[in-house]
C-alpha cells in the first residue's frame, strides 16, 4: 500500500495520540506493516477482513509483549509474514488440507 508523507505523518499523531488516549506508553507502531497486512488481507479475502486481520496480529503482539518489547516486535513481524503468505494462498487452499506447519505463535 502507497501513501505519501502528509498520510505518514497524519497516521503517526493518530498513533501517538491514540496510544496516549489508551495510556499505552512507549508504543512503537511500524504503520508500513499493518497497512501491508491490512492490505493483503483485504484483497485476498475482503475488505471486511484488513481490521480483523489487522487485530489477530496485535493480539499477538500483545501477548509477546507479556515478555518483552523485543518478543512483542518479533511476534509482530512473525504474525505478518504468517498473514501475507495465507493472503497469497490459492483461496481452495485451507490449513485442512495442506496444514500450516509451524505458523503458530
Amino acid at each position: 500500500m502507497t501513501h505519501n508523507a502528509v498520510d505518514e505523518e497524519i497516521l503517526q499523531q493518530w498513533t501517538r495520540r491514540l496510544s496516549q488516549a489508551l495510556q499505552i506508553l512507549d508504543l512503537e507502531v511500524d504503520n508500513h506493516v499493518i497497512l501491508n497486512v491490512a492490505d493483503e488481507a483485504a484483497h485476498a479475502v475482503s475488505p471486511m477482513a484488513a481490521p480483523i486481520t489487522t487485530f489477530v496480529v496485535g493480539y499477538a503482539a500483545g501477548l509477546a509483549a507479556a515478555h518483552s518489547a523485543t518478543a512483542s516486535r518479533a511476534a509482530t513481524a512473525r504474525a505478518a509474514e504468517i498473514v501475507i503468505t495465507v493472503c497469497q494462498q490459492p483461496t481452495d487452499e485451507s490449513p485442512d488440507q495442506t496444514g500450516w506447519v509451524n505458523t503458530a505463535q
